[in-house]
Protein backbone atom coordinates (compact mmCIF):
# COMPACT_ATOMS: atom_id res chain seq x y z
CA UNK A 1 0.00 0.00 0.00
CA UNK A 2 1.50 3.33 -1.09
CA UNK A 3 0.51 6.21 1.18
CA UNK A 4 -0.08 9.55 -0.53
CA UNK A 5 -0.19 13.15 0.73
CA UNK A 6 -1.60 15.80 -1.61
CA UNK A 7 -0.70 19.49 -1.54
CA UNK A 8 -3.48 21.31 -3.40
CA UNK A 9 -6.19 18.65 -3.18
CA UNK A 10 -9.07 20.92 -4.25
CA UNK A 11 -7.48 22.13 -7.49
CA UNK A 12 -7.52 20.55 -10.94
CA UNK A 13 -4.48 18.28 -10.44
CA UNK A 14 -5.43 17.52 -6.85
CA UNK A 15 -8.96 16.38 -7.66
CA UNK A 16 -7.70 14.25 -10.55
CA UNK A 17 -5.10 12.74 -8.21
CA UNK A 18 -7.96 11.64 -5.99
CA UNK A 19 -9.67 10.14 -9.07
CA UNK A 20 -6.55 8.04 -9.59
CA UNK A 21 -6.57 6.96 -5.93
CA UNK A 22 -10.22 5.88 -6.28
CA UNK A 23 -9.23 3.64 -9.19
CA UNK A 24 -6.28 1.98 -7.43
CA UNK A 25 -6.89 -0.06 -4.29
CA UNK A 26 -3.23 -0.02 -3.27
CA UNK A 27 -3.10 3.79 -2.98
CA UNK A 28 -4.17 5.43 0.28
CA UNK A 29 -4.58 9.13 1.04
CA UNK A 30 -3.04 10.00 4.42
CA UNK A 31 -2.82 13.80 4.09
CA UNK A 32 -4.56 16.63 2.24
CA UNK A 33 -3.83 20.33 1.94
CA UNK A 34 -5.66 23.22 0.28
CA UNK A 35 -6.10 26.96 0.47
CA UNK A 36 -9.56 27.71 1.78
CA UNK A 37 -12.17 25.55 0.02
CA UNK A 38 -13.54 23.97 3.19
CA UNK A 39 -16.68 22.63 1.53
CA UNK A 40 -14.72 20.47 -0.90
CA UNK A 41 -12.13 19.58 1.73
CA UNK A 42 -14.84 18.32 4.07
CA UNK A 43 -16.17 16.04 1.33
CA UNK A 44 -12.65 14.77 0.61
CA UNK A 45 -11.99 14.12 4.31
CA UNK A 46 -15.20 12.16 4.72
CA UNK A 47 -14.41 10.05 1.66
CA UNK A 48 -10.68 9.40 2.10
CA UNK A 49 -10.26 9.68 5.92
CA UNK A 50 -6.79 11.32 5.96
CA UNK A 51 -4.94 11.56 9.27
CA UNK A 52 -3.81 15.16 8.69
CA UNK A 53 -5.29 18.10 6.76
CA UNK A 54 -3.56 21.46 6.22
CA UNK A 55 -5.48 24.61 5.32
CA UNK A 56 -3.57 27.74 4.37
CA UNK A 57 -6.00 30.25 5.90
CA UNK A 58 -6.38 30.05 9.69
CA UNK A 59 -10.04 31.08 9.65
CA UNK A 60 -10.84 28.38 7.10
CA UNK A 61 -8.95 25.84 9.20
CA UNK A 62 -11.05 26.70 12.26
CA UNK A 63 -14.23 26.38 10.18
CA UNK A 64 -13.11 23.00 8.84
CA UNK A 65 -12.21 21.73 12.31
CA UNK A 66 -15.79 22.39 13.46
CA UNK A 67 -17.24 20.69 10.38
CA UNK A 68 -15.24 17.47 10.91
CA UNK A 69 -15.11 17.35 14.70
CA UNK A 70 -16.84 13.97 14.55
CA UNK A 71 -13.87 12.48 12.68
CA UNK A 72 -10.38 11.42 13.79
CA UNK A 73 -8.42 13.97 11.77
CA UNK A 74 -5.94 16.68 12.78
CA UNK A 75 -6.42 20.12 11.17
CA UNK A 76 -3.42 22.46 10.86
CA UNK A 77 -2.87 25.76 9.06
CA UNK A 78 -0.49 28.18 7.35
CA UNK A 79 3.08 27.30 6.33
CA UNK A 80 3.69 25.33 9.51
CA UNK A 81 0.75 23.14 8.62
CA UNK A 82 1.96 22.56 5.05
CA UNK A 83 5.38 21.59 6.37
CA UNK A 84 3.87 19.22 8.93
CA UNK A 85 1.92 17.55 6.13
CA UNK A 86 4.98 17.42 3.83
CA UNK A 87 7.01 15.67 6.52
CA UNK A 88 4.30 13.40 7.96
CA UNK A 89 5.76 10.04 8.88
CA UNK A 90 2.89 8.01 7.39
CA UNK A 91 3.32 9.19 3.78
CA UNK A 92 5.51 7.68 1.06
CA UNK A 93 4.99 10.27 -1.66
CA UNK A 94 3.96 13.93 -1.75
CA UNK A 95 1.92 15.21 -4.71
CA UNK A 96 2.77 18.90 -5.08
CA UNK A 97 -0.33 20.12 -6.90
CA UNK A 98 -0.39 23.50 -5.17
CA UNK A 99 -0.01 26.59 -7.39
CA UNK A 100 2.76 29.13 -6.82
CA UNK A 101 6.04 29.53 -4.97
CA UNK A 102 4.25 28.61 -1.74
CA UNK A 103 5.07 25.02 -2.76
CA UNK A 104 8.86 25.37 -2.54
CA UNK A 105 9.42 25.08 1.20
CA UNK A 106 7.04 22.11 1.74
CA UNK A 107 8.70 20.31 -1.18
CA UNK A 108 12.15 20.81 0.32
CA UNK A 109 10.90 19.65 3.72
CA UNK A 110 9.40 16.52 2.17
CA UNK A 111 12.71 15.74 0.48
CA UNK A 112 14.55 16.20 3.79
CA UNK A 113 12.09 13.70 5.28
CA UNK A 114 12.86 11.18 2.52
CA UNK A 115 9.56 11.45 0.64
CA UNK A 116 9.35 10.92 -3.11
CA UNK A 117 7.84 13.90 -4.96
CA UNK A 118 5.14 13.72 -7.64
CA UNK A 119 5.87 17.18 -9.00
CA UNK A 120 3.10 19.28 -10.50
CA UNK A 121 4.27 22.61 -9.06
CA UNK A 122 6.37 24.25 -11.79
CA UNK A 123 7.52 27.10 -9.59
CA UNK A 124 9.53 24.76 -7.37
CA UNK A 125 12.11 23.97 -10.05
CA UNK A 126 11.75 27.21 -12.03
CA UNK A 127 12.88 29.32 -9.07
CA UNK A 128 14.74 26.81 -6.87
CA UNK A 129 15.90 24.01 -9.17
CA UNK A 130 19.50 24.68 -8.14
CA UNK A 131 18.48 23.84 -4.56
CA UNK A 132 15.91 21.09 -5.14
CA UNK A 133 17.74 18.74 -7.51
CA UNK A 134 20.98 18.43 -5.49
CA UNK A 135 18.89 17.97 -2.33
CA UNK A 136 16.85 15.17 -3.93
CA UNK A 137 20.07 13.45 -5.03
CA UNK A 138 21.59 13.82 -1.57
CA UNK A 139 18.57 12.21 0.14
CA UNK A 140 17.94 9.56 -2.52
CA UNK A 141 14.49 10.94 -3.36
CA UNK A 142 12.74 10.50 -6.71
CA UNK A 143 11.32 13.57 -8.46
CA UNK A 144 8.52 12.15 -10.61
CA UNK A 145 7.07 14.70 -13.05
CA UNK A 146 3.30 15.10 -13.30
CA UNK A 147 3.12 17.77 -16.03
CA UNK A 148 2.05 15.98 -19.21
CA UNK A 149 5.08 17.27 -21.13
CA UNK A 150 7.67 16.33 -18.54
CA UNK A 151 5.99 13.01 -17.87
CA UNK A 152 6.15 12.31 -21.61
CA UNK A 153 9.90 13.00 -21.63
CA UNK A 154 10.34 10.92 -18.47
CA UNK A 155 8.50 8.02 -20.11
CA UNK A 156 10.47 8.34 -23.36
CA UNK A 157 13.71 8.18 -21.36
CA UNK A 158 12.76 4.98 -19.54
CA UNK A 159 15.56 2.49 -20.15
CA UNK A 160 17.65 5.04 -22.04
CA UNK A 161 20.91 6.73 -21.08
CA UNK A 162 20.50 10.39 -20.12
CA UNK A 163 23.94 11.26 -21.53
CA UNK A 164 22.74 10.19 -24.99
CA UNK A 165 20.02 12.86 -25.17
CA UNK A 166 20.55 15.26 -28.05
CA UNK A 167 17.42 17.35 -27.72
CA UNK A 168 14.19 17.59 -25.74
CA UNK A 169 11.17 18.52 -27.86
CA UNK A 170 8.47 20.05 -25.67
CA UNK A 171 5.10 20.27 -27.39
CA UNK A 172 2.57 23.07 -27.02
CA UNK A 173 -1.06 23.25 -28.13
CA UNK A 174 -0.66 26.92 -29.01
CA UNK A 175 -3.50 27.85 -26.66
CA UNK A 176 -6.79 29.59 -27.52
CA UNK A 177 -5.13 32.37 -29.54
CA UNK A 178 -2.89 30.29 -31.81
CA UNK A 179 -2.49 32.05 -35.16
CA UNK A 180 -3.43 35.49 -33.86
CA UNK A 181 -1.14 38.52 -33.95
CA UNK A 182 -0.45 41.23 -31.38
CA UNK A 183 -3.16 43.51 -32.75
CA UNK A 184 -5.69 40.70 -32.33
CA UNK A 185 -4.77 40.33 -28.66
CA UNK A 186 -5.36 43.96 -27.71
CA UNK A 187 -9.04 43.43 -26.90
CA UNK A 188 -9.26 39.73 -25.95
CA UNK A 189 -11.30 39.09 -22.82
CA UNK A 190 -10.76 36.90 -19.80
CA UNK A 191 -13.55 34.66 -21.03
CA UNK A 192 -11.80 34.27 -24.42
CA UNK A 193 -8.54 33.43 -22.68
CA UNK A 194 -10.02 30.68 -20.51
CA UNK A 195 -11.39 28.74 -23.50
CA UNK A 196 -8.52 26.29 -23.99
CA UNK A 197 -9.10 24.15 -27.08
CA UNK A 198 -7.89 20.83 -25.64
CA UNK A 199 -7.21 20.77 -21.91
CA UNK A 200 -9.38 21.38 -18.85
CA UNK A 201 -7.11 23.10 -16.32
CA UNK A 202 -7.13 25.66 -13.54
CA UNK A 203 -7.54 29.32 -14.47
CA UNK A 204 -3.93 30.35 -13.81
CA UNK A 205 -2.36 27.64 -15.96
CA UNK A 206 -4.96 28.26 -18.69
CA UNK A 207 -3.92 31.92 -18.89
CA UNK A 208 -0.26 30.85 -18.88
CA UNK A 209 -1.02 28.54 -21.81
CA UNK A 210 -2.53 31.46 -23.75
CA UNK A 211 0.53 33.69 -23.19
CA UNK A 212 2.98 30.77 -23.76
CA UNK A 213 4.42 31.60 -20.33
CA UNK A 214 3.49 28.06 -19.36
CA UNK A 215 5.72 26.67 -22.10
CA UNK A 216 8.54 28.92 -20.95
CA UNK A 217 8.14 27.64 -17.40
CA UNK A 218 8.26 24.09 -18.74
CA UNK A 219 11.52 24.80 -20.57
CA UNK A 220 13.04 26.13 -17.35
CA UNK A 221 11.73 23.14 -15.40
CA UNK A 222 12.97 20.62 -18.00
CA UNK A 223 16.56 21.85 -17.80
CA UNK A 224 16.64 20.92 -14.10
CA UNK A 225 14.63 17.71 -14.30
CA UNK A 226 16.67 16.20 -17.12
CA UNK A 227 20.00 18.09 -16.81
CA UNK A 228 19.84 19.41 -20.38
CA UNK A 229 21.07 22.87 -21.36
CA UNK A 230 18.74 25.42 -22.94
CA UNK A 231 20.30 25.08 -26.40
CA UNK A 232 19.12 21.46 -26.47
CA UNK A 233 15.48 22.15 -25.60
CA UNK A 234 13.07 23.01 -28.41
CA UNK A 235 9.39 23.98 -28.25
CA UNK A 236 7.14 22.67 -31.02
CA UNK A 237 3.46 23.60 -31.46
CA UNK A 238 1.37 20.45 -31.87
CA UNK A 239 -2.23 21.73 -32.00
CA UNK A 240 -4.02 18.40 -31.51
CA UNK A 241 -2.28 17.78 -28.13
CA UNK A 242 -1.71 14.15 -29.11
CA UNK A 243 2.09 14.09 -28.85
CA UNK A 244 2.84 15.23 -25.31
CA UNK A 245 6.60 15.63 -25.86
CA UNK A 246 9.57 13.90 -27.48
CA UNK A 247 13.24 13.10 -26.98
CA UNK A 248 15.77 13.09 -29.80
CA UNK A 249 18.84 10.97 -29.10
CA UNK A 250 22.34 11.43 -30.44
CA UNK A 251 21.81 8.81 -33.17
CA UNK A 252 18.82 10.76 -34.55
CA UNK A 253 16.12 8.48 -33.13
CA UNK A 254 13.12 10.34 -31.70
CA UNK A 255 10.98 8.81 -28.96
CA UNK A 256 7.53 10.31 -28.38
CA UNK A 257 4.75 9.68 -25.89
CA UNK A 258 1.27 9.97 -27.42
CA UNK A 259 -2.18 9.85 -25.88
CA UNK A 260 -5.46 11.66 -25.42
CA UNK A 261 -5.33 14.88 -23.36
CA UNK A 262 -5.97 13.36 -19.92
CA UNK A 263 -3.95 14.48 -16.89
CA UNK A 264 -4.87 11.33 -14.98
CA UNK A 265 -2.36 9.40 -17.11
CA UNK A 266 0.79 11.28 -15.96
CA UNK A 267 -0.58 11.47 -12.40
CA UNK A 268 -1.11 7.71 -12.27
CA UNK A 269 2.27 7.04 -13.88
CA UNK A 270 3.99 9.11 -11.20
CA UNK A 271 2.09 7.51 -8.32
CA UNK A 272 2.54 3.93 -9.57
CA UNK A 273 6.00 4.24 -11.20
CA UNK A 274 7.56 2.10 -12.58
CA UNK A 275 4.32 0.14 -13.11
CA UNK A 276 1.68 0.91 -15.69
CA UNK A 277 -1.95 0.40 -14.73
CA UNK A 278 -5.21 0.24 -16.61
CA UNK A 279 -6.80 3.70 -16.87
CA UNK A 280 -10.39 4.25 -17.88
CA UNK A 281 -10.91 6.81 -20.62
CA UNK A 282 -10.70 7.49 -24.32
CA UNK A 283 -8.02 5.87 -26.44
CA UNK A 284 -6.36 7.23 -29.57
CA UNK A 285 -8.08 6.14 -32.76
CA UNK A 286 -5.58 6.69 -35.55
CA UNK A 287 -8.20 6.00 -38.24
CA UNK A 288 -10.22 8.93 -36.91
CA UNK A 289 -7.19 11.11 -36.14
CA UNK A 290 -5.99 11.18 -39.77
CA UNK A 291 -3.07 13.58 -39.13
CA UNK A 292 -0.83 15.19 -36.55
CA UNK A 293 0.51 18.63 -37.44
CA UNK A 294 3.37 20.79 -36.20
CA UNK A 295 4.15 24.52 -36.20
CA UNK A 296 6.90 26.86 -35.06
CA UNK A 297 5.83 28.89 -31.98
CA UNK A 298 5.19 32.58 -32.70
CA UNK A 299 7.71 34.14 -30.32
CA UNK A 300 7.06 37.67 -31.59
CA UNK A 301 3.39 37.64 -30.64
CA UNK A 302 3.51 35.31 -27.65
CA UNK A 303 6.38 36.80 -25.68
CA UNK A 304 6.04 34.54 -22.66
CA UNK A 305 8.29 31.90 -24.19
CA UNK A 306 11.25 34.11 -25.26
CA UNK A 307 11.11 36.08 -22.01
CA UNK A 308 11.25 32.83 -20.03
CA UNK A 309 14.30 31.69 -21.99
CA UNK A 310 15.90 35.08 -21.39
CA UNK A 311 15.28 34.70 -17.66
CA UNK A 312 16.69 31.17 -17.69
CA UNK A 313 19.84 32.29 -19.49
CA UNK A 314 20.34 35.13 -16.99
CA UNK A 315 19.95 32.52 -14.25
CA UNK A 316 20.26 33.11 -10.53
CA UNK A 317 17.26 35.03 -9.24
CA UNK A 318 15.95 36.16 -12.65
CA UNK A 319 13.60 33.15 -13.05
CA UNK A 320 12.11 34.08 -9.66
CA UNK A 321 11.36 37.59 -10.93
CA UNK A 322 9.89 36.21 -14.15
CA UNK A 323 7.68 33.80 -12.25
CA UNK A 324 6.61 36.25 -9.53
CA UNK A 325 5.78 38.96 -12.07
CA UNK A 326 3.72 36.53 -14.10
CA UNK A 327 1.87 35.22 -11.03
CA UNK A 328 0.80 38.69 -9.95
CA UNK A 329 0.04 39.82 -13.51
CA UNK A 330 -2.18 36.79 -14.09
CA UNK A 331 -3.94 37.39 -10.78
CA UNK A 332 -4.68 40.97 -11.87
CA UNK A 333 -5.86 39.77 -15.27
CA UNK A 334 -8.19 37.22 -13.64
CA UNK A 335 -9.56 40.11 -11.54
CA UNK A 336 -10.01 42.11 -14.79
CA UNK A 337 -7.68 44.86 -13.53
CA UNK A 338 -5.29 44.68 -16.50
CA UNK A 339 -5.43 43.63 -20.15
CA UNK A 340 -4.02 40.45 -21.66
CA UNK A 341 -1.02 42.26 -23.20
CA UNK A 342 -0.28 43.99 -19.88
CA UNK A 343 0.91 40.61 -18.62
CA UNK A 344 3.92 40.80 -20.95
CA UNK A 345 4.54 44.44 -20.01
CA UNK A 346 4.61 43.66 -16.30
CA UNK A 347 6.96 40.70 -16.75
CA UNK A 348 9.29 42.62 -19.07
CA UNK A 349 9.58 45.69 -16.86
CA UNK A 350 10.09 43.57 -13.73
CA UNK A 351 12.97 41.72 -15.36
CA UNK A 352 14.55 44.87 -16.81
CA UNK A 353 14.88 46.52 -13.41
CA UNK A 354 16.29 43.47 -11.62
CA UNK A 355 19.96 42.62 -11.20
CA UNK A 356 20.20 38.85 -10.88
CA UNK A 357 21.55 37.37 -7.67
CA UNK A 358 23.72 34.34 -8.39
CA UNK A 359 22.75 31.09 -6.59
CA UNK A 360 20.15 32.62 -4.24
CA UNK A 361 19.18 30.64 -1.16
CA UNK A 362 15.54 29.99 -0.26
CA UNK A 363 15.18 33.08 1.93
CA UNK A 364 16.58 35.27 -0.86
CA UNK A 365 14.23 33.67 -3.41
CA UNK A 366 11.18 34.35 -1.25
CA UNK A 367 12.29 37.92 -0.48
CA UNK A 368 12.88 38.66 -4.19
CA UNK A 369 9.38 37.35 -4.87
CA UNK A 370 7.93 39.77 -2.28
CA UNK A 371 10.03 42.67 -3.55
CA UNK A 372 8.85 42.02 -7.12
CA UNK A 373 5.24 42.01 -5.91
CA UNK A 374 5.75 45.31 -4.07
CA UNK A 375 7.26 46.96 -7.13
CA UNK A 376 4.43 45.82 -9.40
CA UNK A 377 1.72 46.88 -6.94
CA UNK A 378 3.23 50.36 -6.78
CA UNK A 379 2.76 50.80 -10.54
CA UNK A 380 -0.33 48.83 -11.60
Amino acid sequence: MKKVAVLGSTGSIGTQTLDVVRANDDLEVVGLAAGSNVEMLEKQIREFHPRLVAVWKEEAARDLAVRVQDLDVKIVSQMGGLIELARMEESDILVTAIVGMIGIRPTMEAILAGKDIALANKETLVTAGHLIMPLAKQFGVQILPVDSEHSAIFQALHGEKREQIHKLLITASGGPFRGKKTADLEKVTLEDTLKHPNWVMGQKITVDSATLVNKGLEVMEARWLFDVDLDHIQVVVQPQSIIHSMVEFEDGAVMAQLGTPDMRLPIQYALCYPDRRFLKGDRLDFHMLKQITFEEPDRKTFKGLPMAVEAARAGGSMPTVFNAANELAVRKFLQKKISFLDIYEIIGQSMSRHTAVKDPDLDQILEIEKETYRWIESRW
